[in-house]
């Protein structure tokens, strides 16, 4: 079975403009998510230009306004519209450490995610409130209790931090971010190369030998 390494943050509203293309693409090829919350804040902080929102008003309206309200028409997918989520810089080692927890124990992370996502993004959902993560954990037919419980402990937080540090590792500068046979591709608005690479892998070579 093909794997689509998906690193990605549980408040990331391109991880949230690709999340149901992304299960559809997987499901048409059979392939097997393999999900990887990271801690994007500490990721951008080596690997990116800098945080996303802490560059010009004018970059911050059209990257996380102006492109993800475009990004979220064309997908077909309702989004908050003129700002930032409310809650957009709270924690977010819960609702990441959840969906760890999630995947240790089995549960529908691929449907808990994208709901996380959607509640985000289009409900103005705050994803550090535990009230707010149980209720949707509920809604998804999962044990959020379980999950919360979990969420903390020190082997969701010792694989919170190894799926960073593998992120850094591997030059993953943003979410989200897929790897398909080590392949790499940034953005969901490379979904469709993500697509090709599980049916046909493309030429060439990722990572590529650096040179001086």
């Amino acid at each position: 079975m093909s794997v689509i390494e998906y690193f990605y943050s549980a408040h990331s509203g391109y991880a949230y403009i690709g999340s149901k293309l992304l299960s559809e693409v997987a499901a048409n090829a059979g392939a097997r998510l393999d999900h990887r919350p990271m801690d994007l804040r500490r990721v951008l902080a080596v690997t990116g230009p800098g945080p996303t929102n802490g560059r010009t008003p004018e970059r911050r309206a059209y990257f996380s306004g102006r492109e993800i309200e475009r990004w979220a028409e064309a997908r077909g997918l309702e989004i908050i519209t003129g700002r930032m989520p409310t809650y957009h810089n709270n924690d977010i080692a819960l609702p990441n450490g959840m969906l760890i927890a999630g995947l240790l124990e089995g549960a529908d992370v691929d449907a808990l995610a994208d709901r996380m996502l959607e509640a985000h993004w289009r409900d103005d959902a705050d994803l550090a409130d535990a009230g707010t993560l149980s209720r949707l954990g509920g809604e998804v037919g999962v044990n959020a209790g379980l999950l919360l419980a979990a969420a903390g402990s020190p082997e969701v937080r010792a694989i919170y931090d190894a799926n960073t540090a593998e992120a850094i590792e591997r030059s993953v500068f943003g979410s989200p971010t897929y790897f398909v046979g080590g392949d790499m591709f940034y953005g969901q608005d490379h979904l469709e190369l993500v697509e090709r690479a599980l049916d046909k892998p493309f030429s060439g070579q990722w990572p590529r030998p650096l040179t001086s």
